[in-house]
Formats: structure tokens, sequence, C-alpha cells
């Protein structure tokens, strides 16, 4: 455990959290699509426009490129950015946050089904959770939801649903996990679930660790280690202690997970602790690394966005990712459009029940 943490060290580091995600999200949103934006095309479109180093959110294309970037980028790119624009890795993280306000930490998981139904618009569900939400308006119950005719019960759909239970949880990664995992079999199991898990771990973690690698460790203790998911996590932590660079490490362990398609939790868990063992609890360096590593490049930038957010609290983020987001964030969840982020880090912060 890290030193003894005051009110205030709090409040800066759940709206580090917030902040951090809604900036990895947006940084990420250009370039999601995985098997076509890979690690090399990213680095080539940064290099044609003279911004690698990345230090701030991707430039707007410059002349031809191969590949188009996502019809959203127009909202996301540097300089045309006016407050966060809607995604479902933070409608989730808006959605976690009412659903405790609302049923607390005693929540069930048909409880996170109601509330989906009664506050997610269907079309702004995907792969997994779309199977879950189709399966829950035909009358079907948990676990059920996330068995019957859903091919996506591994993809990283609860993983990105996982930040608010770290939030809520600063220094106890066990109590998050079991929160995470309660709101997971909605609709995943096996690795997907334990890539929730494992994300919210991770979060409550930073709250107290004295370094990110702590924070990796102690996120690992809390699922089974003999899953696929914790194999690699371990895997890029001793390529990583060889000293490999973060380039070979991901080449590296891309071999060892092909196969599994860009939005499997496995391969991405792969990038994303890459980007935080790398970025080593510097902001821009987390955010810009997880994201340049590719795959599900949206959701991984969220996530390493927030640990990295928490772990160095909100005052540590540089103003170049803050001062577009003005305050604001978009949402698809009903009664949430045009909310304000302080006001999501506050309500946050009176639900946050640290570690004794």
């Amino acid at each position: 455990m890290g030193p003894a943490h005051t009110a205030t060290d709090f409040t800066d580091r759940i709206l580090g959290g917030w902040t951090g995600r809604i900036a990895g999200n947006m940084l990420g949103k250009p370039v999601e699509q995985g098997e076509l934006w890979t690690r090399e095309r990213i680095d080539r479109y940064l290099r044609q426009a003279a911004a690698l180093p990345l230090t701030d959110y991707l430039p707007e294309p410059t002349g031809d490129f191969e590949i188009a970037l996502r019809p959203e980028w127009p909202q996301c790119v540097r300089g045309r950015i006016h407050g966060s624009c809607r995604d479902d890795d933070v409608d989730y993280a808006i959605l976690g946050l009412d659903l405790l306000e609302t049923h607390g930490f005693g929540f069930s998981t048909e409880q996170v089904g109601d509330l989906w139904l009664l506050r997610l618009p269907f079309l702004q569900t995907f792969t997994a959770e779309r199977a879950a939400y189709r399966n829950l308006a035909n009358g079907l119950k948990p676990p059920l939801t996330a068995t019957y005719d859903n091919p996506y019960q591994e993809w990283i759909g609860a993983l990105i649903r996982a930040d608010i239970f770290g939030w809520t949880c600063p220094g106890a990664p066990r109590r998050a996990a079991q929160l995470a995992r309660r709101d997971a079999v909605l609709s995943h199991t096996g690795n997907g679930v334990y890539g929730a898990m494992w994300a919210a771990a991770l979060i409550a973690a930073a709250f107290t660790a004295p370094t990110v690698r702590h924070a990796v460790d102690e996120a690992l203790a809390v699922i089974p280690a003999s899953s696929r998911l914790a194999r690699t996590v371990r895997r890029v932590v001793s390529l990583h202690d060889t000293r490999m660079s973060w380039e070979d490490t991901l080449t590296t362990v891309a071999e060892e997970t092909s196969g599994m398609g860009w939005i499997h939790t496995v391969p991405n868990t792969a990038v994303l602790t890459a980007g935080l063992l790398y970025g080593d609890g510097d902001f821009t360096r987390t955010i810009t690394l997880t994201v340049r590593g590719g795959l599900d490049t949206d959701s991984n930038g969220a996530t390493a966005g927030s640990v990295a957010g928490v772990f160095g609290g909100a005052a540590a983020i540089a103003d170049q990712w803050k001062a577009p987001l003005e305050d604001t964030v978009r949402s698809a969840v009903f009664g949430y459009d045009g909310v304000r982020i302080s006001e999501l880090a506050e309500r946050t912060l009176r639900l946050a029940e640290p570690a004794a």
C-alpha cells in the first residue's frame, strides 16, 4: 500500500479517472478499426502528419492516406474537439454510476439488465452487450443472457464497463473486482469476465499503489492465475522486465495471441498492460503508447487513461488533453447528455468507499 491519502487526494484522483477515460477514448476513436488500423499503419499516419512522438490528440488527415479514419473523426481530432463525443466506452461508466446511485453496492445482475433496458438505446450497444440486451428483451434472465446465442462472450465489452467499480473502491481491488464480476456476467463469460475484474482491480489499486507495476501485480491477484488473460498479462510483465522494447514486446505477444480477433479481451489486455508499464505513470506517454498499440484503440485508450488519471490525479493531466473536453460529455444514456465531467466525478466521490 502507498501512503495514506486525503479526501482532497481522492477528489483529484477520481476526477483524473473520469478525465483520463474520456481523453483516452477520444484519442483512440479515429483509428478504432483494429483489422485495418494496425500498429504499423497508425505510426505511418502519425509520421506522415509529423506527429511523432505523439503528445496530443490525433492530427486530422493531410493528403491521401490508404485508409480513412472513422466517420466520427471531425469531432475527435486535435483542433476540432469541443466537448467529448458520444461513445459506449463512456456511456457504460455513466450507466454504472447511475446503477450504484440507484441500487448501491448490493445491486444484482438483474438490476444491471433492467437499467440497460430503461436508459440505454439498443442501437448504442454492440457485440456481447447487444446479444445480452436482445436476450433481456426476450425475457431471458442472467446468466443465460450471457450465453444464449452470444458468440462475443470473451470480447472486451465487460472490461469497458468496469471503471466505476474501481473508482468507488479506492485501494480495495478485490472488492472492486467482485462488483465488476456481478456486472460482467450479464453479458460475458470466462476471460470476458476476468477482463472486467482485472480492470476494476487495476483502477482501485492505482489509488494507493506506489508504482503502476504494483497496481498491475495487485490486479493479477484477483483473477485465476491459469486463465489465458492472467498468463498474457504476466507475459507482458516478464518481457518488460527483460528491458525488451515496447514495439518488440507487442510484436511478441501479438504472435502469441494471433487469431483471437481485435475485439477479444486477451490481446487487448496485452496492449493495455504494455501501455501502462512502458508509460510508467506518465499520463501522456501511457495513453499515446496504448493507442499506438492498435486493436480496440478507443477502449484501450480509455482504460489506460483511467488508470493513469487515477494514479497521477487530474492535476497531472496536461492541458492539451483536458481543455478541449470543455468539462462536457455527450452521452446516449437517457438523462445524461451534456453532463459535466466535474459533476460525474463529484457524484462518484460521494459513493466511494476507500479501503479501511
